[in-house]
């Protein structure tokens, strides 16, 4: 973690904002950066690797929540805070809630995303829907079956809640 300096939050855009251009630039991936700060220093950089790891979920806020987790080896970025040059899609949205970050910065929105190809929004549209009103058919199998490890979960005394 770097603290240089005392830095603003328009600082921490910025410099994510620069990362996206260069990482986009050296075709890395899509034109995405995130910043996770703690503390007032940079705990983890992430940017868009999509395609650069034929990994869908290469997401530029997820590739930062995953190395800010192993840089402090926790779960848990509980007081930190992620800038993201755009507004995080669905699964990005879901992964900085479920990493507990405090705050969220972001630059562009889902619109200016939406009018460059990418499809953030007719995403967020989509789950805002019950299950059988979606595009994807979605059909539940064996639901008695699984509710049996999630007992067993439940009174498994060594189990880690998150």
């Amino acid at each position: 973690m770097t603290t240089d300096k005392p830095r603003t939050p328009e600082d921490f855009m910025r410099r994510a904002i620069t990362l996206s251009r260069e990482r986009m630039r050296s075709g890395d991936g899509g034109p995405f950066a995130a910043i996770i700060v703690r503390d007032g220093g940079i705990l983890a950089e992430g940017w868009n690797q999509v395609t650069s790891h034929n990994d869908p979920t290469a997401h530029a806020e997820i590739v930062a929540i995953r190395r800010a987790c192993d840089a402090i080896d926790s779960i848990s970025l509980e007081g930190a805070e992620i800038y993201a040059t755009c507004e995080p899609c669905p699964m990005c949205m879901a992964a900085i809630y479920w990493a507990r970050i405090s705050r969220l910065y972001y630059a562009n929105t889902t619109e200016d995303a939406e009018a460059i190809g990418f499809d953030d929004g007719a995403i967020y549209r989509e789950i805002a829907l019950a299950p059988e009103h979606r595009t994807m058919p979605a059909e539940r199998l064996l639901g008695d079956e699984a509710l049996e490890v999630f007992r067993e979960w439940d009174a498994w005394p060594g189990k880690q809640r998150y």
